[in-house]
């Protein structure tokens, strides 16, 4: 017996995408490589400093969220139309704010801790503008807001598969140059590896859009595989962390690793949730109910080790935004975890969540830019 399938055809697109996909590409690549095209003004020496920072060390540090994420912005302007005012909005943003990052003062190693903290939230930014371009402006369209999450996520998993395909690509290619005695590695370096690291992303756009119904057949496949092998890592993680009797109230280093990992595990459960909407099974319902507990655990601990250095040793402007941060995350799980109580209880539909998980996202975008825009200046650059 015979099983009929029917394989969805890959669609390549019309020959203005493709020049889209090549501009975007060359343009990112560019201004990945801008520093070797131009004469960027010298930093002058710095006294006690062993290692001088370069000018291309500055340029890297305040643009590197400014290759890709702009190109994506203007594809999602010209792909859903936007009206001449809101192009003009989107596009303001991306000046406005590229314009800021480079104004602020300082030189590598020697930036204000705010002005740190603006560099490192600026692609964050990018991210929420493009979000406001894939929505159209309407902070009204939650559906629009999950799709836009769904994207985030096949995103991430196209580009990342596409990088391995292209590592593995790059060391066959200069292994069998090397059999023939031909050194090509500074060449492939400069020519095929920046524009591919940056080229990545923006081909793995044009394929989502092109075959949404075939790119998202891969995310829930991984996810599936791999979020409760993380769940296991997290726990045994926490568990051997407690058995070393590593303290997160006095040890800096680890409660900054506790902190990504809050970030980390905090995107996989709104990806969870978004996969949970789609796929409603009792597994789903309590893997991902296992996972926002464990997160909030996690978020308990470290909100109350930022308190007690805050409460030894005083306010910064670090440990201002890591509280802010915790803080809005442990709102947002307990939002979630009530949406999920209501949802397994049946005292609610799936829709239930989408105001728990998708009204909520637009606070982040506030806190990203406050710390991106007003918290430098609040501070005066320090």
């Amino acid at each position: 017996m015979q099983n009929a399938r029917k394989d969805t055809p890959i669609s390549w697109g019309s020959g203005a995408d493709l020049l889209f996909v090549a501009v975007g590409i060359l343009v990112a690549g560019f201004f990945a490589k801008l520093p070797m095209y131009v004469d960027l003004p010298e930093l002058g020496n710095i006294a006690g400093e062993r290692f001088q920072p370069t000018a291309a060390h500055n340029y890297y540090a305040r643009n590197m969220g400014f290759f890709i994420l702009p190109v994506l912005i203007v594809f999602f302007c010209w792909e859903k139309s936007l009206r001449l005012g809101q192009t003009l909005v989107v596009v303001s943003a991306i000046l406005i704010s590229f314009a800021y990052i480079n104004y602020l003062p300082g030189v590598p190693r020697h930036y204000g801790d705010t002005v740190t903290l603006a560099f490192i939230h600026a692609p964050l930014f990018l991210w929420f503008v493009m979000g406001m371009t894939y929505v159209q402006v309407d902070f009204r369209a939650l559906n629009e807001r999950l799709e836009f999450l769904r994207y985030s996520s096949d995103l991430i998993v196209l580009s990342v598969l596409i990088l391995l395909a292209g590592m593995i690509l790059t060391l066959i290619t200069v292994a069998l140059f090397s059999t023939i005695n031909l050194n090509i590695y500074e060449f492939y370096y400069e020519y095929v590896v920046v524009y591919g690291l940056v080229g990545a992303p923006i081909v793995a756009n044009y394929i989502i859009c092109l075959n949404p119904t075939i790119v998202r057949k891969i995310s829930p496949l991984i996810a599936r595989i791999f979020s409760p092998l993380i769940l296991i890592t997290v726990v045994a993680y926490l568990i051997s962390a407690v058995y070393a009797g590593k303290d997160p109230y006095n040890d800096r280093e680890f409660l900054l690793v506790f902190n990504w990992l809050l970030i980390l595990v905090m995107a996989i459960v709104i990806f969870s949730i978004v996969e949970l909407r789609q796929r409603q099974s009792k597994w789903n319902f309590w893997f991902t109910t296992l996972l926002v507990i464990t997160t909030i655990v996690v978020d308990v601990v470290a909100l109350s080790s930022i308190g007690y250095r805050i409460l030894e040793w005083g306010f910064t402007p670090n440990r201002i935004v890591v509280l802010g941060e915790n803080v809005l995350i442990l709102t947002h799980l307990i939002l979630i975890m009530t949406g999920l109580v209501k949802l397994i209880s049946k005292k609610q539909t799936i829709q239930v969540l989408d105001s728990s998980v998708l009204g909520y996202l637009p606070i982040y975008g506030v806190w990203t830019a406050f710390v991106v825009f007003i918290f430098p200046v609040a501070h005066g650059f320090k």
